[in-house]
């Protein structure tokens, strides 16, 4: 199909995922200016003709050394509305890793909905639709918005990373473990996908996660059997890396043969270092939608397997672009 009347931008530390994103899609970058002023202040705008085209812009929005959060939520909003300023056709914010999306509702009195607010921000730039990978509560996510929105899943990419590598044998029994009881339904949705692409029956398991003061305790209930079976912790993101450890170590001591996790997104923030070192877990598998700068080379080296989610991305875009159906991509 042609790629004419389509433009696809990548913003600061978004180059490098945008740039595998356009060779997959065969669609080069358009070129933008970002300038920063001395006062802390920025500007930002496009460098092509965006008129009447059909328009992409990837911004994950995660913290690093150079931007904050909120400095690349705001570019991005300041981005958009430079471009539907220019007579962009349609926007679409592609946005790998959706910030704030963990705060979607209220666990103290007069706490915000955060999730809702960053949605109306992106609408009242005009953001026409916007594409995230793997967002912490989907229902939460599509309420948010009244734009449209399309949602994509690294189970696929999950499943694909584990019938290609030497971890699982035809006589293994596997079992998949969820950290915490909200996150039963993903992990009951990845070992349907699995039994389905191994070609034998997958079991289930779920840790029951209690927090004192925002601390997770150690310990705690598991309902289902590990006891000589490979364990797959599967999760949406990896922060200190408290949880996935915390479930390693029950399904360790409850007799798994070897334990894995599988999280979309790698944060690893405070001593997610000194965490994972310890940790009973193999492998922690994750998606490229977030790079692991903050995890020192020897964890990277014997703990971390990255999974590139960039093919998926663009098969997206040339969906949304061509009025295809996104279902297919994520069938397994």
């Amino acid at each position: 199909m042609s790629h004419n009347n389509l433009c696809l931008f990548a913003l600061g530390m978004g180059t490098s995922f945008g740039q595998k994103v356009s060779e997959r899609l065969g669609v080069a970058l358009s070129r933008c200016e970002e300038r920063d002023f001395e006062d802390g202040e920025h500007k930002i705008r496009s460098l092509v003709n965006v008129r009447e085209k059909d328009v992409f812009v990837i911004q994950p929005l995660y913290s690093d050394s150079r931007q904050s959060v909120n400095d690349k939520l705001c570019r991005l909003l300041f981005f958009i509305g430079a471009l539907r300023d220019a007579s962009a056709k349609r926007v679409t914010a592609v946005l790998p890793y959706l910030c704030y999306a963990r705060k979607d509702r209220k666990t103290q009195f007069r706490d915000p909905v955060t999730t809702r607010y960053v949605a109306k921000l992106l609408e009242a730039v005009q953001t026409d639709r916007v594409l995230a990978m793997d967002v912490h509560n989907l229902a939460a996510f599509q309420n948010a918005f009244n734009c449209r929105t399309d949602h994509l899943e690294a189970q696929k990419l999950f499943v694909d990373y584990f019938l290609s590598s030497s971890i699982l044998s035809e006589r293994d029994k596997v079992v998949v473990v969820s950290p915490d009881a909200g996150g039963t339904k993903r992990a009951e949705q990845f070992r349907e996908a699995l039994s389905k692409a191994l070609g034998k029956e997958v079991t289930t398991a779920f840790m029951e996660k209690q927090r004192s003061g925002g601390v997770i305790r150690k310990g705690g209930a598991m309902a289902g059997e590990v006891k000589n079976r490979i364990a797959i912790i599967i999760d949406d993101l990896v922060s200190t890396g408290t949880t996935l450890n915390r479930a390693a170590e029950v399904c360790q001591e409850r007799g798994a043969k070897k334990i894995y996790a599988a999280a979309t997104h790698g944060l690893f923030v405070g001593q997610a270092n000194e965490i994972l070192a310890a940790s009973a877990l193999e492998k922690v598998i994750i998606a490229d939608t977030i790079p692991p700068f903050r995890l020192n080379e020897k964890i990277i080296k014997e703990k971390l397997q990255v999974v590139d989610s960039a093919r998926l991305f663009a098969d997206a875009i040339q969906c949304v672009h061509s009025g295809n159906s996104l279902i297919e991509l994520l069938e397994i």
